[in-house]
This record gives structure tokens, sequence and C-alpha cells, in this order.
């Protein structure tokens, strides 16, 4: 089980509303099994998707995986979603609308669910 600063909930949860109705896209960091930060990376925010390119990800032995949000009240990962957990990290969060604690999901690489413990 992984666990997340609520703080940093909280702020993902803004970002989210914040470019709604487009998708929002971050990296996770951490140590220890312990998601602290999200860092922002030169993405395309768009109505439906989110993309960025592999090449302006810096390499950061603590960025754990990915977040981003869907415009919809579906946070299931897409074909899309799960070819793109494949490529980067080790757990990767979507949280849907309305951006609110009961629409986050965690997924594993192969977008198996996974759970997330919430800590001050």
């Amino acid at each position: 089980m992984r666990s997340i600063k609520k703080g940093l909930i909280e702020s993902l949860l803004l970002a989210s509303k914040n470019v709604y109705p487009n998708e929002f896209f971050c990296l996770l960091g951490g140590k220890g099994g312990t998601i602290e930060e999200f860092v922002v990376v030169p993405a395309i925010f768009g109505d439906g998707f989110a993309s960025y390119s592999a090449d302006l990800i810096p390499f950061d032995r603590e960025i754990i995986g990915t977040m981003h949000s869907h415009p919809s009240i579906y946070n299931h990962p897409s074909e899309a979603d799960l070819e793109s957990f494949r490529k980067f990290g080790k757990v990767h969060i979507i949280i849907s609308y309305p951006y609110d604690l009961n629409t986050i999901r965690a997924f594993d690489n192969n977008g198996k669910t996974v759970q997330l413990k919430v800590i001050e």
C-alpha cells in the first residue's frame, strides 16, 4: 500500500478543478512508498486528453508515478492511460469530475487498482 500526504491530495484536487474542463497532468514524487509532491512538467492540457513529451521529463529517482484528471465522472484508465502507465513510474492516480475525495483512484503499471493511505 502506498501513502499520500493529505495536503498533496488537496492540491491535486484544486489543480484538477482549475484546469477543468481540460485534463490536468503531473508527475508524483516521493520516498519510501509515500507520495509527497507533484511536479508539473511541460504538457498540453486538452479537452479529453493531456499529453507530454517524455524527453522533457527530468530524471529524478524520487519521481514514482503520474497523476491526471478526467473531466468526466469516469475514473478508470483508458487504453492510452494504460500504455502510459507501463512506460513510467509505479503508481498512477486518476481524479475524475467533480474532483473530490470520492473520485480519486490509484493504479499500478498494469491498471490494477491499488490502495492509497492518506497521511498528515
